[in-house]
């Protein structure tokens, strides 16, 4: 199937994951245990400096845009969904600040440092009663400026990666103010806890649970930044992370589909399933829409990357994460259906492919505000 590489940088890259690909595999029964989470692939990743993939070169990072790492986060997927939706949002965040180079100069010398030596990041900005942040909830989480530091007090949800996080970026109001800033929150600093609260049965490997924070006291200068006010930032290109994940589980249910139906001989048929008509289109009707799909996931990334007002891509990259993550469900639906009954045993990767892809539903951006806001623009350009 179309590999999408572009260049030999990305070929060397996906050389590299795709030697990691088997334990990964290997690994993933674990990853369905109540509070398990990848300590081996993230440790793995890390031995090919994964953590520092869209990082600037200019501080010590290998540079790559988001076509590179819609193709890495994809091909780690099919290894293990859990672990490239971990490991997505720290690379997202290290590029939506090579993009936008938005963090605080001197945070960003020493933190980038941390980074190189193996430190993980991630943001921690849903909280539990509060909604999503993506539709404009508010933190209930606060910062009060105190004897020249931060003290920082509230509970977040959903933190990917939780027991693995070095630094937190913790979005919270600046004491009874509507200001709102991320601050760096090192995960040995007093006062802050993990709650182990994360029993999904879908990515259960993410090892999403609830950041405790109880007075929790930090350097003054650890504010990352503000969000009040902040200057217009490019669109969330990095979230395309999401939909390649997804999709690289789906790639992973379509080859274990076709496996089977090259291997499976019923007594009463006395040749692989694979020989049967039904079979055969069932198969090309799911790798149609999986090239479609992907197709899609690139464009959007290609189109990102080599627009002048990026502003403008917008639509497309919200769209794009819909219809694939959308396409990655079908895909491991049909999937399903060709393996059969068998697909839901518990030793089966199936059952897991399946439990994972629908996860993406409840990932940003959400269908039904991307479906409403193309609504509304249509209908403002008609009129």
């Amino acid at each position: 199937m179309f590999d999408f590489v572009r260049n030999n940088e990305q070929r060397e890259l996906l050389n590299k994951l795709e030697a990691l690909i088997p334990a990964f595999k290997q690994r993933e029964p674990d990853l369905t245990q109540l509070n398990s989470y990848p300590k081996e692939n993230i440790e793995d990743l890390k031995q090919i400096d994964y953590q520092t993939l869209t990082m600037p070169t200019e501080y010590g990072g290998q540079g790559m845009g988001l076509y590179s790492f819609v193709l890495a986060q994809e091909l780690i997927a099919k290894g293990s969904g859990s672990t490239a939706l971990s490991i997505g949002w720290h690379g997202g965040s290290l590029l939506e600040w090579s993009e936008n180079r938005n963090w605080d100069k001197d945070i960003a010398e020493w933190l980038t440092k941390k980074i190189i030596d193996g430190a993980i990041i991630n943001t921690a900005a849903t909280e539990k009663g509060a909604g999503s942040p993506t539709r404009g909830a508010l933190p209930q989480t606060t910062a009060v400026e105190k004897d020249g530091s931060w003290v920082i007090t509230g509970e977040k949800s959903y933190t990917s990666l939780a027991p693995l996080i070095d630094y937190f970026f913790v979005t919270a109001a600046i004491g009874d103010t509507d200001s709102v800033a991320v601050f760096v929150v090192p995960k040995e600093t007093k006062g802050v806890s993990i709650n182990e609260t994360w029993d999904s049965v879908g990515m259960r490997g993410t090892a999403s649970h609830d950041l405790v924070l109880n007075e929790a006291v930090i350097p003054k200068s650890y504010l990352l930044k503000p969000l009040n006010g902040e200057r217009k930032m490019n669109p969330q290109a990095w979230l395309l992370h999401i939909p390649a994940c997804y999709i690289g589980i789906a790639g992973a249910a379509r080859d274990e589909a076709v496996a089977f139906a090259s291997n499976y001989t019923p007594v009463s048929l006395g040749e692989p399933i694979g020989s049967l008509v039904n079979i055969q289109q069932q198969i090309g009707e799911m790798d149609i829409e999986l090239i479609s799909a992907r197709q899609a996931l690139y464009h959007a990334a290609l189109v990102y990357e080599e627009a002048e007002n990026k502003a403008a891509v917008k639509d497309l990259l919200q769209a794009a994460k819909v219809n694939v993550t959308n396409a990655a469900i079908s895909i491991v639906d049909r999937a399903m259906r060709i393996v059969g009954p068998s697909a839901m045993s518990a030793s089966s990767p199936m059952q897991r492919y399946y439990k994972d892809v629908r996860m993406g539903l409840h990932n940003p951006p959400m269908e039904d505000m991307v479906k409403k806001a193309l609504g509304e623009k249509a209908v403002e350009l008609d009129n």
